[in-house]
């Protein structure tokens, strides 16, 4: 008998009182504990619940577990580094598996992204591009070059940096006052538009969005800005796909003018795009790019940030005697042992299993399965890249969420887990799935929106 059964035979408790000490993050609390759903299993492109009922995962956890649950190689390798080394310090000593980790990154980065430093998660990763970004021009000289720009409808992650670059209005609102940022126009084309991977370079929502970077530059001059942050393509904000040649203008803005690109990978990264990298599927190169998620398959925190030589360099030419800090910046659990065994094992099995391959496969399919939800009910748009698509949903008046959560709950009690958020429903089947699988899903949405009110 195995974990998951033993679990399924005894379930877990329900009750207020049990679910009272733990408040949930991203959660309606009080909906939720009204109504648990709790998840105790996982094995393959499936998750098992306490009610004993099968869920397919239609979202690879958050966006991370592409290979599927309950690898056992990756237990496997938690478990053996746990016995040799559970913890080692993150200041001043290292361990072999952040060393072999971080070769193995750069081996699947675009050329000249080569030096990484690990974070524990996508939110900790952008703060950190951050305040690379920022100490890399006051190492130059520069120190004026702090304000950074990120986009409308952005997700960078919730710690403040994230939030301030970030533009997904409900995750700012609460908080009050972030570092000062500027923010580009979203990318995303009218409702009704219905575009298949890129939306053409034509018209407002080709490169002169990318253009309004220079408005920002003639308002602020180039010497006060540091960075521009942006997704290859975004998740959070229901799938928001650049338009052909928007990156590359980005770039040629950036290197005119002498500021730095950041890509936050954290969802791009490691195969979602049918690529290694976002950077990779659109034939862009970063100075800085951000990773979590895919990077362990979700089984361990890991995150990061890979940068180019140079600007690690700088660092390492001004740090003052050789065993002073040259960046003063890390957490308790960079690079920890039993995370970097993880990620370790995720990325040779993600070679192993041809898994960017297996995504370029799938991704026509699954492009025509999404895009043939066309003209069913309350849809206004569809976007999807790779494996990931978002589903534009028509609002209730003054409820514009309401919509997407009845969706996303009846799509749970059909045995299928989505994504809903603000106005969206979000897809991102596993790497493993199957075209079936896949049919099945969007079969499931289709007749769901036809019964949602």
């Amino acid at each position: 008998m195995n974990a998951n059964e033993q679990w399924l035979l005894s379930p877990p408790r329900t009750d207020a009182a049990w679910l009272a000490a733990h408040w949930m993050p991203f959660t309606g609390n009080r909906e939720f504990k009204a109504s648990p759903r709790l998840i105790v299993g996982g094995q393959g492109a499936y998750y098992s619940t306490h009610d004993g009922r099968r869920v397919f995962d239609g979202l690879s956890g958050l966006w991370c577990s592409g290979l599927g649950h309950g690898l056992p190689e990756i237990a496997e390798a938690i478990g053996r580094q746990a016995a040799a080394l559970d913890y080692s310090p993150a200041f001043q000593f290292g361990h072999p598996l952040s060393f072999e980790l971080a070769n193995l990154i750069v081996e699947r980065m675009p050329a000249g992204l080569n030096r990484v430093f690990f974070t524990d998660s996508g939110s900790e990763a952008a703060d950190t591009a951050l305040k690379i970004a920022r100490a890399y021009w006051r190492a130059r000289g520069q120190a004026g070059k702090t304000r950074l720009v990120g986009r409308a409808k952005g997700y960078h992650g919730v710690n403040y940096g994230g939030v301030s670059v970030g533009g997904m209005v409900a995750n700012r609102k609460t908080f009050g006052q972030g570092i000062e940022a500027d923010h580009l126009p979203h990318t995303q084309p009218p409702a009704g538009s219905f575009h298949r991977g890129m939306p053409p370079a034509a018209g407002a929502h080709g490169t002169a969005l990318a253009d309004e970077l220079l408005a920002l530059i003639q308002l602020h001059d180039a010497s006060n800005i540091a960075a521009v942050i942006v997704e290859p393509f975004s998740g959070s904000a229901g799938v928001v796909i650049p338009p052909v040649g928007y990156l590359q203008r980005l770039r040629e803005i950036c290197t005119q003018h002498d500021i730095l690109l950041i890509f936050d990978e954290v969802i791009t990264g490691f195969g979602r795009a049918a690529a290694w990298t976002g950077a990779e599927a659109f034939g862009v190169t970063p100075d800085i790019l951000t990773f979590a998620k895919q990077v362990t398959n979700g089984v361990q925190p890991l995150g990061g940030v890979v940068v180019r030589q140079d600007i690690h360099d700088l660092f390492m030419d001004q740090g003052g005697p050789d065993y002073m800090l040259e960046f003063p910046h890390g957490y308790t659990y960079s690079a920890h042992p039993v995370a970097c065994a993880a990620g370790i094992t995720a990325m040779k099995l993600l070679a192993r299993e041809n898994a960017v391959q297996r995504v370029h496969e799938l991704a026509p399919h699954f492009e025509a399965a999404v895009h043939g939800l066309k003209g069913a009910r309350h849809i206004t748009d569809i976007r999807n890249y790779g494996l990931a698509a978002g589903f534009t949903i028509d609002a209730r008046p003054g409820e514009p969420a309401r919509r997407p959560y009845e969706i996303g709950m009846a799509m749970y009690r059909k045995g299928f887990y989505v994504r809903y958020g603000g106005d969206t429903i979000q897809l991102a089947p596993p790497f493993i799935s199957t075209t079936a699988e896949i049919d099945r899903l969007v079969a499931a949405l289709g007749e769901t929106l036809q019964e949602t009110a």
